[in-house]
């Protein structure tokens, strides 16, 4: 087993019983749960309703404690509250305030991450735009169908740019359009460093995403691997070609028939729905066809897709940043002045101050006449004194 240090996330005997008023035991949600989830890795956890799946989820995201066993994220406890920025969550239901429009849900979560102004709206300009909701920003949240609650729930994960994002049942409600491009974000944030876990029970859409699943029943883990690894089937060989007559298929048969293999279907490769139904799609949007409702998003936002810095470059830039900078080199200083000097200076401060200004010297009425303030002369005379003493002892 990885390091937790270098994993994303590890459990090790995770487990998780709820207990009635009693606190007798009422349901083992989670039983002895081992994973670990790497980074750059879409993983996911699949079972039927009941299996744990969100339990889990909860646990890894702190908002659950187990009753036994350990579990680690980013190498910490997931209470730690300093890796909660780098998490990005959508809950299985859209926990939305239904006041608010697509905007202030956006900037709501952004101030959450203490994220300046400016950063907020270009990121809500991108994140609307990616997910297609611009048209809609400002349409309350309570408005909006299922599917675009999913959408916005989507964009307000993505908010904070996370290292991790946790996504349960995430297409639920949300237009094959919307489905397929989700599909594409999520290949497109494990391409670029981003780990994601993925609960769904839209097979489908896993099968198209996930590198490794693992399958859950009961609380207890049932399978785990890589994708391929769990569906391919060694015993079987599939070859596609051009289409073939009656009697080429005919002599296929004799040939596996001399081999002692038997040729067990023929059939034409069909397309998927999900395929079929975007062409159609796109054929109307292409004829301008008016709709009320979310369109095809965007491309993918700036922010998600740069590559982060990394190795070498990152710890060039640190210890750039580290080195002390070199000031400027000075100009030559004036000399100092000498004690004639500033004895002299000292006298004419004198004689300004006893002597009126320009402007006062003007007549003025006995009432508009400002009180002069007197001089300090004790202090000044202080100071002369005390430079007189310095030239004799000089």
């Amino acid at each position: 087993m990885v390091d937790a240090d270098q994993s994303v996330v590890v459990t090790k005997n995770l487990t998780k019983v709820f207990r009635d008023f009693w606190l007798r035991e009422k349901v083992t949600a989670v039983a002895d749960l081992d994973l670990e989830i790497l980074p750059r890795e879409v993983f996911g956890l699949l079972g039927p309703n009941g299996s744990g799946k969100s339990t889990t989820l909860k646990m890894i995201l702190g908002l659950l404690y187990p009753t036994r066993g350990r579990i680690a994220v980013f190498g910490r406890l997931p209470t730690d509250v300093r890796i909660k920025a780098r998490i990005g969550f959508l809950p299985e239901e859209s926990y939305l305030y239904p006041f608010l429009d697509a905007r202030e849900t956006l900037d709501f979560y952004g101030r959450l991450f203490h994220q300046p102004r400016r950063q907020r709206r270009r990121r809500t300009d991108m994140l609307l735009d990616m997910v297609g909701l611009g048209s809609v920003a400002y349409r309350r949240v309570g408005e909006y169908s299922k599917g675009m609650q999913r959408r916005i729930g989507l964009a307000q994960a993505l908010i904070n740019d996370p290292d991790l994002l946790i996504l349960d049942e995430p297409t639920g409600g949300m237009d094959p359009i919307g489905t397929r491009q989700f599909k594409d974000l999520i290949r497109t944030l494990a391409m670029r460093g981003k780990t994601v876990i993925l609960s769904s029970h839209l097979l489908a859409d896993v099968e198209d995403v996930c590198d490794r699943i693992c399958i859950l029943y009961g609380g207890r883990r049932r399978a785990l691997g890589g994708m391929d690894q769990m569906l391919s089937r060694e015993g079987l060989t599939q070859i596609t070609t051009d289409r073939l007559d009656q009697a080429t298929l005919e002599r296929i048969r004799q040939v596996l028939a001399g081999t002692g293999k038997e040729l067990l279907e023929v059939s034409s490769p069909r397309d998927k729905l999900e395929s079929l139904f975007l062409r159609i799609v796109k054929e109307a949007q292409e004829q301008r066809v008016a709709t009320g409702g979310a369109v095809a998003g965007g491309p993918i936002a700036e922010f998600l897709r740069a590559q982060p810095v990394e190795g070498k470059e990152a710890l060039a830039r640190l210890v750039a940043a580290a080195e002390p900078q070199v000031p400027a080199q000075p100009g030559p200083t004036p000399p100092a002045a000498t004690p004639q000097e500033d004895a002299g200076v000292l006298r004419e401060l004198v004689e300004l101050a006893g002597s009126p200004s320009p402007k006062e010297s003007a007549p003025r009425s006995q009432e508009d006449r400002p009180q002069a303030a007197e001089p300090d002369r004790g202090v000044l005379d202080g100071l002369l004194g005390g430079q007189e003493r310095n030239q004799e002892t000089t």
